[in-house]
């Protein structure tokens, strides 16, 4: 393998951008929000440890909409040896909602700078329908995306190719004319390995190096306006 190579430096003329496909989670949202992820520890009567790692096991089912949300919480009860009344349920679906519910605005502002460039923007997310429907009640800025694909309505998540195929369809470009950005290493990979340009997102500070690298990211705006 040549050096530019294992820089991940093109060495031919790579095809011109045309969309940027942002995961939702970590990248347009902030981080958890600590009040409801405390709020979710007290109502299940776990410890963050294991709640964390019970959430996580059955997320995806979730996501996919194989499970109800319902369903997903009396699972991680039966899971870690507990039950759960249907007024304690409803209780952690609300607080599982607020924990996702904060945006990025530094992320949403670029977003909105990309499109004004005149590149396609797109959110592919695997997403809950319970935090899908607060964000269809919420988000009016989701209206500004040219394509929303989530999870939930495909019943196919993320690394699953099929999932980032349907979305290049209804954004019209190929695989090399996308940039993907997740926060999670397995998402990042499935994209690549469709041949999408794929990035893995820790901040907007650390993305923009990263755009730095790549002659294909010339002309996008800046991620933090100067």
């Amino acid at each position: 393998m040549s050096r530019a190579a294992e820089s991940g430096m093109e060495t031919s003329a790579p095809a011109a951008l045309r969309a940027v496909i942002f995961d939702y989670g970590m990248v347009l949202s902030g981080p958890p929000d600590p009040a409801a992820k405390e709020r979710l520890c007290e109502i299940s009567g776990l410890s963050a440890e294991l709640l964390d790692t019970h959430y996580w096991t059955r997320r995806l089912d979730y996501d996919r909409g194989t499970l109800s949300a319902e369903e997903y919480w009396h699972r991680i009860a039966a899971d870690t040896g507990s039950a759960l009344a249907d007024d304690t349920v409803r209780a952690l679906i609300e607080q599982d909602i607020l924990l996702w519910a904060t945006v990025n605005p530094l992320m949403l502002d670029w977003l909105d700078r990309v499109r004004a460039g005149g590149w396609k923007v797109a959110i592919l997310s695997n997403m809950g329908k319970d935090l899908l429907g607060h964000m269809r009640r919420h988000f009016l800025w989701l209206d500004r995306l040219d394509h929303l694909t989530w999870s939930c309505e495909l019943s196919r998540v993320k690394p699953e190719p099929e999932i980032y195929e349907h979305t290049l369809e209804k954004l019209g470009v190929r695989p090399e004319e996308a940039l993907f950005l997740d926060d999670k290493t397995e998402n990042v990979e499935g994209a690549r390995r469709l041949g999408m340009r794929s990035l893995l997102f820790r901040d907007a500070r650390t993305l923009q190096l990263d755009l730095n690298r790549h002659s294909w990211a010339a002309g996008l705006p800046p991620v933090i306006p100067e």
